[in-house]
C-alpha cells in the first residue's frame, strides 16, 4: 500500500494507477486544470449541445439524473439558467423503509424550484432480497442498488428518446477510477466499465434465483442500444472550473438544499452534505474502509489539500479520527431491513477485512497495519 505524494489517495482504490512520481489520476488532473483556458471549454460545451438539438414534438433538450443532493441540484440549476436548456430529471428512488425524510425534501425542492421529475422505483421487496444477497456475496449491499441507479437515467433516456445526458463529475479525472475514461475529458460513455458496475453483470443475481424481469430496473443498457438511439453521457463538472464537494453544498444550500444534522462520529461526512436521501452508505464506507484502507473522509480530505483548504499533516488527522466512523444505530436499522442480527452483520465484516491491512483482534477490534499517509 502506498500513499498519492500529494493527497492522501491509496492505490488500493480499484482501477486506479499512480504516475512516475507516485502522483495519484485526480492530483494529476487537478495540476492540469491551472492551465485550462474556462471560457474555451465553455465554448467546447456550447458547439456540443448545439450537437443535440431538441427532438421534433420533444418538450426537454436533456436528462440529468438526481438524487435532490448537492451535485444534482447544481447541475439541474446550471443547466436550466445558465445553458438555458429544458431537463428532465430522473430519480431513483429508494423504498420507504431506507429514503431519509431530508431526501424526499431535496426532490420535492428541486419540483418547487420548477424542474419535472421523473421517479423511478424499482419493486421494494426485489430490492430488499437483492441487498441482502449482495451483502451476503460481497459484503456490499450496495452492489444492487447501484446498478439500478446508475441504469436508471439511460434507461428512461431511451424510452423518452432524449439522447442528452448530463453527468457530474468524471470518476476517471475527478476520482481515479480509469476504465471510465472516454474519448474526451468530458465523454461520459465509458461510466459502464466504473468500479461500481462491472461486477460481473447480472450473473450472481440470476444464480440467486431472481427472474430476468424482475431484473429489468438493474441492466445498463449495452453498447449497441447506445448507439441506436445515439445516447451521449456528457460529464458535465469537465466544464466547471468551480466543481467541487463544497462548492457545489453552498450553491445548493443556498437553494434550498436540506443538509445532513448528524455528527461526523456517527458519519462520517465532514460537512454533512454526501448521500443525504438514505444513511446506510454510512455503513458501508466503513467497510469500504476496512476493504481498501480508505473511506469517505479521505475522498472528503483529498479534495480540501487539493484545493488548499488544508495541509496533507491535517488531513492525516482527520483520516486518522474519522475514516472508520459509522453509528450503531445505522448498523442497527439495516441489520433490521435485511433480516440479520448485528452480530451476523460483524461475522460478515470481519471476514471481508483486508488483513494485508488491518488486524482483527480477538475483542473484535480492527486495527491498521499501516500508517495514513505513509503506508506499509
Amino acid at each position: 500500500m502506498k500513499y498519492c505524494k500529494s493527497c492522501l489517495q491509496p492505490n488500493t482504490r480499484p482501477n486506479s494507477q499512480f504516475t512516475e512520481t507516485g502522483i495519484c489520476p485526480a492530483c494529476h488532473y487537478f495540476r492540469q486544470l491551472k492551465d485550462v483556458d474556462w471560457q474555451e471549454r465553455y465554448e467546447i460545451l456550447d458547439d456540443l449541445l448545439k450537437q443535440f438539438p431538441r427532438q421534433s414534438g420533444q418538450y426537454f433538450d436533456c436528462i440529468i439524473g438526481v438524487s435532490g443532493g448537492k451535485d444534482s441540484t447544481r447541475q439541474a440549476l446550471y443547466v436550466r439558467d445558465k445553458l438555458g436548456l429544458t431537463p428532465l430529471l430522473v430519480c431513483l428512488s429508494y423504498p420507504p423503509p431506507q429514503v431519509t425524510q431530508r431526501g424526499v425534501d431535496n426532490i420535492s425542492n428541486l419540483i418547487d424550484l420548477g424542474f419535472d421529475v421523473v421517479l423511478s422505483a424499482p419493486a421494494p421487496e426485489t430490492w430488499r432480497r437483492l441487498m441482502r444477497v449482495s451483502f451476503d456475496k460481497f459484503t456490499n449491499w450496495a452492489r444492487s442498488t447501484e446498478l439500478a441507479l446508475f441504469s436508471s437515467v439511460p434507461q428512461i433516456a431511451i424510452r423518452y428518446n432524449i439522447p442528452l445526458i448530463l453527468w457530474g463529475e468524471n470518476p476517471g479525472l475527478q476520482l481515479g477510477d480509469l476504465k471510465t475514461l472516454g474519448r474526451y475529458g468530458y465523454d461520459g460513455n465509458n461510466l459502464r466499465y466504473m468500479n461500481t458496475l462491472s461486477g460481473g453483470g447480472l450473473a450472481w443475481m440470476l444464480d440467486a434465483d431472481f427472474t430476468y424481469q424482475e431484473l429489468l430496473p438493474y441492466i445498463y443498457p449495452s453498447p449497441k442500444e447506445f448507439d441506436v438511439s445515439k445516447i451521449q453521457i456528457v460529464y458535465l463538472g469537465w466544464f466547471l472550473g468551480d466543481w467541487s464537494l463544497v462548492n457545489n453544498a453552498a450553491y445548493s444550500c443556498a437553494n434550498g438544499l436540506e443538509i445532513r444534522e448528524d455528527t461526523v462520529q456517527n458519519t462520517g461526512d465532514l460537512h454533512g452534505v454526501t448521500s443525504l436521501d438514505e444513511d446506510w452508505v454510512t455503513l458501508n464506507q466503513m467497510i469500504k474502509y476496512y476493504k481498501f484502507g480508505f473511506g469517505r473522509v479521505t475522498d472528503y480530505v483529498n479534495e480540501e489539500i487539493r484545493l488548499g483548504r488544508m495541509t496533507r499533516e491535517q488531513g492525516i488527522s482527520v483520516v486518522e479520527k474519522y475514516d472508520n466512523a459509522c453509528s450503531d444505530e445505522y448498523i442497527e436499522s439495516f441489520c433490521t431491513y435485511i433480516d440479520i442480527s448485528v452480530n451476523e452483520f460483524w461475522d460478515q465484516v470481519y471476514a471481508s477485512v483486508n488483513l494485508h491491512l488491518f488486524s482483527v483482534e480477538p475483542n473484535g477490534a480492527i486495527l491498521r497495519k499501516f500508517k495514513v499517509g505513509v503506508g506499509l
